[in-house]
């Protein structure tokens, strides 16, 4: 299939899909898709088991394979993503939650690293090194979906300003951290030893070189943009920063979601404030909600379908259950260490331990960097655990969360 069939039968099923939920499920948009696109692709396999002559699956798997979930999510959607999620976070409040979402997205991303990657390696019996592996690429949460489900639980101002950041910015550091153990664990995929010099470098030119390529790019659009008065134009420009300022930082070997995330905010707040009209801001901020929405749709109607393409086994359904505790652990020492370590200083909103734990949802950059492993004996467990994680993590964590933040996280503003 070429690059446009794909595109349009992924929009087609996105949207019949869509429909199904809207008069039937009446779930979330994204979670109803998910679902809808997951029962579909079961009933395929139901289908080919029943009737193998026909081999539906079959075929539906070279399309999937056509597809490359990985490639597609990390190298195109993941930047446009991660741009409309942090053009909604000001500045000011991120200021203020600055020293949680910092803490949250750093040491929280390492100690959930590690709790994960141990806990795996204990279950299932692989090498610690590969086990980490597992536990870096499970400890980013989805932004996209964390922020979704959140949308109508209203929460306090300073609760969704944490979620929202540490977010969007542990799926950057968590990136960096899964390329820094792939390369340490696989060096032939990735040109050599990695040593611990070489280790800090990558880490410093991914993390910090993403950082300022984002802020530098984000400054010039608004320098181009403050002298234009063409809602049109302004909006292609911005398109062109998420899209052009993604790829750019991939290709110099920089983290392309942490530019995304620092570009975005710095249009969202600055550029939003002193470098658009009222018409522009109006048209800006409806088109990225509206692409916001429809990638959201898209990515979780993959994450559905790629059922397909897994090979599941009995060991592998195990260690994906046992994955789902583990993920929730290694997320509850990621919040409750950072908090702790700060409430001496500050006070913090009711409920931000539980909801900011069971609120951490997992999403398609999990799958997208499991997928993206260098073919090896463990691959496919990784993959199998992931996914289970991914599909426990949206749909039932998904579905709670907003009632449970209603439940505990409206106590009066503390902060």
């Amino acid at each position: 299939m070429t690059l446009l069939q794909i595109a349009a039968l992924l929009i087609v099923l996105a949207g019949a899909f869509g429909s199904i939920n809207y008069f039937f499920l009446r779930l979330p948009q994204s979670i109803g898709i998910l679902i809808v696109a997951l029962l579909a692709s079961l009933a395929m396999m139901g289908l080919d088991y029943l009737f193998p002559q026909f081999g539906v699956a079959t075929s539906i798997r070279a399309g999937i394979k056509d597809l490359n979930f990985s490639k597609t999510l990390l190298d195109g959607m993941l930047g446009l993503l991660l741009f409309a999620g942090a053009l909604h976070v000001k500045l000011g409040d991120l200021r203020q939650q600055a020293w949680v979402v910092a803490l949250m997205a750093t040491i929280g991303v390492g100690l959930s690293t590690l709790v994960a990657g141990y806990g795996f390696s204990l279950v299932t019996g692989i090498p610690l090194m590969i086990a980490l592996i597992f536990g870096a690429l499970i400890s980013p949460t989805d932004p996209v979906a964390v922020l979704g489900v959140l949308r109508g639980a209203n929460l306090q101002k300073s609760l969704e300003t944490k979620i929202a950041g540490e977010s969007l910015f542990n799926d950057g550091v968590g990136y960096v951290v899964f390329l820094v153990l792939v390369g340490l664990s696989f060096p032939e995929a990735g040109g050599g030893e990695t040593g611990v010099l070489e280790t800090l470098r990558l880490f410093t030119q991914e993390f910090v070189g993403g950082a300022l390529l984002g802020a530098g790019l984000g400054w010039l659009t608004f320098q181009v943009m403050k002298r234009i008065d063409d809602y049109a134009l302004e909006v292609l420009i911005s398109l062109g920063l998420a899209f052009g300022g993604y790829e750019l930082a991939v290709s110099l070997h920089m983290s392309g979601p942490i530019m995304a995330v620092v570009a975005g905010l710095f249009i969202g707040d600055v550029g939003m404030k002193h470098g658009m009209s009222e018409q522009t801001r109006d048209y800006l901020d409806a088109f990225w909600k509206l692409i916001d929405e429809i990638l959201n749709a898209i990515l979780f109607l993959m994450i559905g379908i790629e059922v397909l393409a897994l090979a599941f086994s009995m060991d592998a359904i195990r260690a994906g259950i046992w994955a789902i505790g583990l993920s929730l652990l290694a997320r509850l020492v990621a919040v409750a260490l950072p908090v702790l370590l700060l409430k001496p200083f500050r006070n913090f909103s009711r409920g931000v331990i539980p909801i900011m734990t069971w609120g951490g949802l997992k999403g398609g950059i999990s799958v997208a960097l499991a997928l993206s492993l260098p073919e090896n004996e463990y691959k496919p467990l990784i993959l199998t655990a992931t996914y289970i994680v991914v599909l426990f993590s949206i749909i039932f964590q998904g579905l709670t969360v907003a009632p449970l933040a209603r439940r505990i996280g409206r106590a009066p503003e503390l902060l």
